[in-house]
């Protein structure tokens, strides 16, 4: 095949420098539901006050929102291959994320049931707009550059984590304040307007891709035969080993990194008895490596290749998980933040990339939802609850110690992915 023409040169730099930047707001824009709800705030709250301290229940809802994401994921995006409506589909998704996550405020003390609810609605609504918006990257850059943008939106989603967490932590009280709970739910509402505002640009700044022919009667079946054709070619006749290959390595090593992000404020404050305050300055610190990790290791990721690159974060995280077992002191604890924020940034940075790289042209959105959903959703199913149990059989620290076992597991496939030329298209 002759090499497609270089996306960036159909606009003027600056056009193309505005569309990118509108493209990694969003990811600046989502991020305050990832941070405020699954992370920091919305996780300690359903587990302390409305889950009565019971950690599998929050290890479930995590688990029961990315089996619904997982499922969607690949037949929505080989609709939104098919039909040039990704924009549509995102907004959609966007939608249900902001919604749920403001209802949020609604769930009080022993309101289980509604609290699982409301936030598997807004987490898939999170994950599933994440099929869409990673499936625009190969439109906005060339295939040359794809490390150095893929970081670039990472780093804007870190950022925008650090600007939602200064914007609760001026608002929450101490928590013997009579108001606390109050505040709590308010920051809730905070990053669903957060979510809404920023997520404005890509919609009204990025252009959708033309439509491929002639449309089908059904867009749903027709997503659901490509979904199972896509599935088919790679796990089952193997036609794109490479590809198959980096997903099931992904679907490992990601499986740890979620559970991280889901169970860290937990561990914070179980192990090391830290405040609301302290947690919320943990996480900005984690966030302040993750633009640095996302950034650098975005350009070392365009020398070297993602493949190199996934292969040094995981050795990282391997590290994390070891430090996070004998870790006995808040000092050290920030060390190992300091780590795992560089390691967040640049292994899902580098993996977005790798994917890109791997994906054919005229299936991104397809492709995108095997990663995002079958390999980055579904993964997410087992960690979780995984982390949960042996956290209340046993303790923090082993739990954490026993997650080292994805990044081993997911480096040791990931050595058998062949990298392609990423300055020449793909055949």
């Amino acid at each position: 095949m002759t090499a497609p023409s270089d996306p960036v040169s159909s606009f003027t730099p600056s056009a193309a420098r505005g569309k990118v930047f509108a493209w990694t707001l969003f990811d600046f824009a989502n991020t305050a539901f990832s941070v405020v709800v699954v992370t920091v705030i919305y996780s300690r709250y359903f587990t302390n006050h409305v889950g009565g301290g019971q950690r599998w229940l929050w290890g479930l809802a995590v688990s029961l929102s990315m089996i619904c994401a997982a499922a969607l994921s690949p037949p929505l995006g080989a609709v939104a291959d098919y039909s040039r409506n990704r924009k549509k589909f995102l907004l959609v998704f966007t939608l249900v994320s902001v919604v749920c996550t403001a209802l949020l405020y609604l769930v009080q003390e022993g309101m289980i049931l509604w609290g699982i609810i409301l936030f598997v609605l807004a987490n898939i609504g999170f994950e599933g707009g994440l099929v869409f918006y990673d499936a625009f990257l190969p439109g906005i850059t060339n295939r040359s550059s794809y490390g150095r943008v893929s970081g670039y939106g990472f780093a804007m989603g870190y950022l925008g984590a650090l600007a939602i967490l200064l914007l609760v932590m001026l608002i929450l009280p101490p928590p013997a304040d009579p108001q606390y709970l109050f505040f709590v739910r308010v920051s809730f509402v905070m990053a669903a307007a957060f979510f809404a505002v920023f997520a404005l640009p890509l919609f009204l700044f990025v252009d959708e891709p033309s439509a491929p022919g002639v449309r089908p009667p059904s867009l749903f079946r027709t997503g659901l035969q490509r979904a199972g054709a896509t599935f088919r070619a790679l796990f089952i006749d193997r036609h794109h080993p490479s590809v198959a290959r980096f997903l099931m390595a992904f679907f490992i090593y990601n499986d740890g990194i979620l559970t991280v992000i889901a169970f860290a404020a937990i561990f914070a404050e179980t192990i090391l008895k830290m405040s609301d305050t302290d947690i919320i300055a943990f996480f900005a610190l984690v966030q302040t490596s993750a633009v640095l990790g996302s950034v650098v290791f975005g350009v070392i990721t365009d020398k070297i290749g993602p493949k190199k690159t996934i292969t040094i974060t995981l050795l990282i995280w391997i590290g994390i998980a070891i430090g996070a077992y004998f870790v006995e002191n808040v000092s050290w604890f920030y060390v190992v933040a300091l780590f795992a924020g560089v390691a967040i940034g640049s292994s899902q940075s580098a993996s977005r990339s790798f994917m890109a790289l791997l994906t054919p042209a005229g299936h991104e959105a397809e492709y995108f939802g095997f990663y995002d959903g079958l390999c980055g959703k579904a993964s997410a199913v087992i960690g979780p609850l995984f982390y949960g149990v042996i956290a209340d059989l046993t303790n923090e620290r082993i739990a954490a110690l026993a997650i080292g076992l994805f990044f081993i597991t997911g480096l040791l496939i990931l050595q058998g992915v062949a990298e392609p030329e990423r300055h020449k298209a793909a055949a």
